[in-house]
C-alpha cells in the first residue's frame, strides 16, 4: 500500500517591495524617531456590587445594636429611680376615691407627700406590665418608693376596719351602733329580729354597706345555731333552735362570766323541768323598754310584778322572744348546761354569783349580798327584790341582784368590782366599744379588750 506524502506549502517570503504590507522596515527620518506611548488601561474588573437587603440588614442590625444599648441605660436608670425611698417621713393611709384615673391617683399621692414626681409615677404604672391600679384605702410603709406604692395600690390590699359588738346587746343597739359608723355606708332596710345576729368582730373595708354587715351577722348566726342545735343535750327543754336562742340571751344577760355561763344555763334549765317561773331581772327590763335594752337605772319595785310579755316573774316559761343577741358561748353553754341542782343564784360582790339548791342557802347568800350593798353605800330608792315580804315567806325568785345600787351607776362613781347584770354599760356612756372602729393594721388603736 502505497502512501502519498502530504506537504505542506512554504510561507511566501515576505518582500520589501510588496505593496499589501506596510512599510514598517524602512528606515525612518529623525522627526520619525520612535516617541513612548501610553500603556494601554488594565482591562476593567466587574464591580462586586453589595446586595440592597445585606446592606439593610446590616444597618438594622447596627441600630438595633445601639438602641439596645440605649434601653438598657435607660432602663437602669429609671429602674434605680422607681426604687428609690420616697418622702414619705411616716406611714399613712391614703384614700382612692373610685373612678380614679392613674393622673388623678399620681397627683393624690404627690399631695398627700407619698411621691414626689407623678410623671415617673404614671410612667412606671402604665408600662411596667402590672394590673391597674384600684380605688380604695391604702397604708403606705414610710419612704415607700414609686414601685411600692404602685404594688399597694395595684394588689387592691386595702385598710381593714374593724367593729365589735359585745354579746347582750339588743338588735336596736347594732344598728344604732352601725348608724353611727362613718366608714360604713347606706342604709339598713329595717331592724332585724331581735336574736338574729351573732355578736362578734366583724372586718370590713372602707365602702363597705351597713346592710352588708347586717347580712353577714344573720348568716354567721345561721350557721352557729345549726351547729350548736344538732349537738344539745336532750335533757335541754327546749323545742326549737328559736327557743334555745331565747333562753340563751337571758343567760347572756344574766352574767358575762364564760365559767358561770353553763351553771346559770342550769338554773334556768332545772326550774323549766320544775315548771318554776325563771324570775330573771333581765326579762323585766327588756318588757320595759324593748329593744333599749337599758333602763339606766334599777328596777323599781313596782315594775317587778308589772306583767308584760316577757317578765318571767309574772308568765310562766320562756318569754315569746329573745331579749338580746347572745354569743357562741351562751348558746353553747344553754345546749349543754351544767348538771345541778342549783334553783337560786345571786351577785356574789366580785363580778361572779353565788348558788344555791334551795330557799335558806339562797338567803344566805342574799344576805351576803346585801352587807357588800351596804358597803357600798346604796342609795334610798335601791330595791333588794331578795327582801322578803311583810309576811316572812320569800318567793322563790331564781336571781336576786340589787340593781339601784351604785353597781349600776351611769356617773362613773362604782367603787370595787362591778358585777355584770342586765343593766350593764352596753350602749351607754361608759361602754368603751361604743361607736368604735378599729384599723386593724394599725395595732396600737385596737385596744385590749375586758376579760368579763
Amino acid at each position: 500500500m502505497f502512501f502519498r506524502r502530504r506537504t505542506t506549502p512554504a510561507p511566501n517570503p515576505i518582500t520589501l517591495d510588496e505593496p499589501s504590507l506596510p512599510n514598517r522596515l524602512s528606515p525612518r527620518s529623525p522627526d520619525e524617531a520612535i516617541k513612548p506611548t501610553a500603556a494601554p488601561p488594565p482591562p476593567e474588573r466587574p464591580e462586586r456590587r453589595r446586595g440592597g437587603f445585606l446592606a439593610t440588614i446590616s444597618g438594622l442590625l447596627t441600630f438595633a445594636v445601639v438602641i439596645a444599648m440605649g434601653a438598657m441605660l435607660g432602663l437602669t436608670l429609671f429602674q434605680r429611680q422607681v426604687q428609690e425611698p420616697g418622702p414619705l417621713p411616716a406611714d399613712k393611709v391614703v384614700v382612692i376615691p373610685s373612678r380614679s384615673g392613674t393622673g388623678e391617683i399620681a397627683e393624690i399621692l404627690r399631695r398627700e407627700g407619698v411621691i414626689a414626681h407623678t410623671g415617673l409615677f404614671e410612667f412606671a404604672a402604665r408600662f411596667s406590665g402590672k394590673p391597674p391600679l384600684k380605688a380604695g384605702e391604702y397604708n403606705f410603709k414610710a419612704h415607700a418608693s414609686i414601685g411600692e406604692a404602685i404594688d399597694t395600690v395595684t394588689t387592691g390590699k386595702q385598710v381593714q376596719h374593724a367593729v365589735t359588738f359585745p354579746e347582750g346587746l339588743t338588735s336596736e343597739q347594732i344598728v344604732v351602733r352601725l348608724n353611727e359608723n362613718d366608714i360604713l355606708t347606706g342604709e339598713i332596710g329595717e331592724i332585724p329580729s331581735e336574736g338574729s345576729l351573732l355578736p362578734d368582730t366583724y372586718k370590713f373595708e372602707r365602702g363597705a354597706t351597713r346592710q352588708q354587715i347586717v347580712n353577714l351577722m344573720k348568716a354567721k348566726q345561721k350557721e352557729v345555731l345549726n351547729q350548736i342545735w344538732l349537738r344539745r343535750s336532750a335533757e335541754v327543754p327546749v323545742r326549737t333552735p328559736a327557743e334555745m336562742v331565747t333562753l340563751a340571751s337571758i343567760v347572756e344577760k344574766e352574767t358575762g362570766r364564760a365559767d358561770e355561763r353553763p351553771r346559770v344555763a342550769g338554773v334556768f334549765v332545772n326550774r323549766l323541768n320544775k315548771r318554776m317561773k325563771l324570775q330573771s331581772d333581765p326579762t323585766i327590763v327588756y318588757g320595759l323598754v324593748g329593744g333599749r335594752g337599758t333602763l339606766g337605772r334599777g328596777i323599781q319595785r313596782s315594775e317587778i310584778d308589772r306583767a308584760t310579755p316577757y317578765n318571767t316573774y309574772v308568765i310562766e316559761g320562756l318569754p315569746p322572744g329573745p331579749i338580746a343577741n347572745p354569743g357562741r358561748a351562751a348558746l353553747e353553754a344553754v345546749a349543754n348546761p351544767s348538771r345541778t341542782k342549783d334553783l337560786f343564784f345571786v351577785a356574789d360582790g366580785t363580778g361572779g354569783h353565788a348558788f344555791a339548791e334551795n330557799l335558806e342557802g339562797h338567803q344566805r347568800n342574799v344576805a351576803r349580798w346585801r352587807q357588800v350593798e351596804k358597803s357600798r353605800q346604796a342609795p334610798p330608792d335601791a330595791v333588794d327584790k331578795a327582801e322578803p315580804p311583810a309576811d316572812g315567806a320569800a318567793p322563790p325568785r331564781a336571781s336576786a341582784y340589787a340593781p339601784g345600787s351604785n353597781a349600776f351607776a351611769l356617773d362613773g362613781a362604782t367603787q370595787g368590782p362591778r358585777p355584770r347584770a342586765f343593766d350593764a354599760s352596753e350602749g351607754t356612756k361608759l361602754d368603751p366599744l361604743r361607736n368604735k372602729t378599729y384599723d386593724l393594721g394599725s395595732p396600737k388603736t385596737v385596744p385590749a379588750l375586758k376579760q368579763p
